[in-house]
């Protein structure tokens, strides 16, 4: 019998001050935060615990994406307004 996965499923409140700003130096030093599906008791480890919680024919998904500092926020010299850039995508431009 197989379940439907639904993207509420995967929802849980992270709080924004938990969220790193910069990758540690040593990556399997990073948090890893761990739910247990039959209770919904959530543990915080280190990812180096991952491979405790692995199992025979689990698949394991890797993001190997990088996160750029995407919002600039300034001031108009003239107005003296508020001014926030959000960078979407990374160009690479030739001065």
């Amino acid at each position: 019998m197989s379940e439907e996965l639904l993207k509420k499923d995967f929802w849980y409140d992270l709080p924004e001050e938990l969220i790193a700003q910069d990758p540690l130096e040593n990556r399997d030093q990073s948090r890893l935060l761990v739910m247990d599906k039959n209770t919904g008791d959530f543990e915080h480890k280190i990812f180096h615990d991952i491979k405790g919680y692995l199992r025979a024919g689990d698949c394991l998904v890797l993001n190997n994406t990088r996160v750029i500092p995407a919002r600039l926020l300034g001031v108009k010299e003239d107005t003296g307004a508020a001014v926030e850039i959000l960078l979407l995508k990374r160009k690479s431009i030739t001065l």
